[in-house]
């Protein structure tokens, strides 16, 4: 597998474009909350996260709502993370999120190559938090959850990236084992994102280098000296 400098960068946007811990992490919390009545933990969460296959945050809420004995119909569940996510007029948990990349990285990034996303989002999601922080930014091809018939740790995602720029070296950076995964069945070269804000990053950079990770950054924002 080649680590040659790349002529496509593609991201994952929570966890290494976007800090989600208190927008997409927290409405799993109050999802689970509101049909159970119960506190989950971010450790829960991210122990699911860290096993792998618990890329769909609704999935996941879904999930944990059953194991505390709740039976609740899986739509149910993906209209109330939704409105705590993005609220009823504007004032959900999406406007805790954090962009991560500082000003000018990406608009020097896109000199040196292609920038592209596959993320696990839905594309109204990705499109909601993109037009507010990089609608100036392009992302060619947007790979959103609609587009991959099995998503991430499959590499479709990846593939249909590949598929786009044929011959071209491809990177992705990811933060969680489904990525690293998705990764490695693509055969595309992995740089993992561990930032020291969660306190397992240690753990988790760990994971990500045992799963193929040629480098492991702390900030996205590293990866310009990579360059």
């Amino acid at each position: 597998m080649t680590r040659q400098t790349p002529d496509v960068i593609v991201f994952d946007m929570d966890g290494v474009l976007v800090e989600v811990g208190q927008s997409y992490r927290e409405a799993i919390r109050e999802t689970v909350k509101h049909f159970t009545g119960a506190d989950v933990s971010h450790d829960t969460i991210q122990d699911f996260k860290n096993a792998g296959g618990w890329n769909n945050d609704w999935q996941l809420s879904h999930r944990l709502i059953g194991d505390l004995g709740k039976t609740v119909p899986y739509q149910e569940v993906v209209d109330q993370f939704n409105l705590i996510f993005f609220g009823t007029n504007g004032d959900g948990l999406i406007l805790r999120e954090k962009w991560m990349p500082k000003d000018g990285l990406l608009e020097g990034l896109s000199k040196r190559a292609t920038l592209a996303i596959f993320t696990g989002r839905v594309k109204y999601e990705a499109d909601a938090t993109l037009g507010r922080y990089a609608s100036h930014i392009k992302f060619d091809p947007l790979v959103t959850d609609e587009c991959v018939t099995n998503p991430k740790p499959a590499p479709d995602g990846l593939e249909l990236i590949q598929q786009k720029y044929p011959g071209k070296h491809i990177w992705y950076l990811g933060d969680t084992v489904d990525d690293a995964r998705s990764a490695q069945a693509a055969r595309v070269p992995f740089i993992g994102v561990s930032t020291p804000h969660n306190s397992r990053h240690e753990e988790i950079a760990r994971s990500l280098r045992d799963l193929g990770a040629f480098a492991v950054l702390s900030d996205i924002n590293e990866l310009e000296n990579m360059l």
